[in-house]
């Protein structure tokens, strides 16, 4: 009986150590879960807090690009803005330069009008080239076109005003005589043998001086002197005996004797 009882309180407080060694180990483990789990809890929230402090980094890196992104966007449009102005102050020079171009070529063109208007040109008249102002050429023209169309008080009041206002001009000899041929037209006989003799006196080889001759001796017969006359046509057969002048003037002799 009494080994009975030790065996049983043997038993028992082996069943006791046992229970408390598992109740020792469960505690333990608990222990130790617990640790893990707030070393667990402590990784993440520094990982947690990591995360966000990298994703906060990033967010103000992205905002920084933006930025930068954004000046250099407006920089570029400031900078086409700048190029189209310039594109178009380009324009406009290249416009105002091909207009004072054009204003230049347009003076110098004027400037050369003017100026040939000025220069001297090379005439031949009555077999005799010489130089003289365009405006004195075409004075001169002018009153050989009144002479040629018959308006011979307009062709003598041209030639007498060319005469004064051209006084050493080339066309003198020239136009003395075709003033003294609208005299004689307008019956001034006295006036044309006053410019034949001015012809004359100046010019005694010029071509149309055995012409002016002859024509004094025209004058002096319809002034019924042909006295003169005979003297005047012997002057001009001894003075120029091979001129068809010369020729007229025998033939009018003949009838004046």
């Amino acid at each position: 009986m009494k080994s009975i009882k030790r065996s049983a309180l043997a038993a028992a407080l082996a069943a006791a150590s046992l229970f408390a060694g598992s109740a020792q180990a469960a505690l333990f483990e608990d222990d130790e879960a617990r640790r893990a789990i707030l070393e667990l809890r402590q990784r993440v929230e520094q990982q947690r807090q990591g995360l966000t402090e990298e994703l906060r980094r990033s967010n103000e890196e992205n905002a920084g690009l933006r930025r930068s992104l954004l000046e250099l966007q407006n920089q570029i449009e400031a900078l086409r803005a700048e190029l189209a102005r310039l594109r178009g102050t380009d324009e406009q020079l290249a416009r105002d330069v091909a207009d004072v171009q054009k204003r230049q070529r347009d003076i110098a063109q004027g400037v050369e009008e003017r100026l040939r208007k000025f220069e001297p040109v090379q005439v031949n008249v009555d077999g005799r080239e010489f130089s003289v102002d365009p405006a004195e050429q075409r004075d001169f023209e002018a009153a050989l076109a009144a002479f040629r169309k018959g308006d011979f008080v307009a062709a003598q009041g041209a030639f007498a005003e060319f005469l004064r206002k051209h006084p050493t001009s080339g066309y003198r000899p020239t136009a003395l005589f075709w003033l003294g041929n609208a005299q004689y037209a307008n019956r001034d006989y006295r006036g044309a043998i006053a410019n034949f003799r001015a012809l004359l006196q100046q010019a005694p080889d010029h071509p149309r001086a055995p012409e002016a001759v002859l024509s004094i001796a025209n004058c002096q017969i319809e002034l019924k002197d042909n006295a003169s006359a005979r003297r005047t046509l012997d002057d001009l057969v001894k003075a120029y005996p091979q001129s068809e002048a010369a020729s007229a003037a025998r033939e009018r002799l003949a009838r004046l004797r």
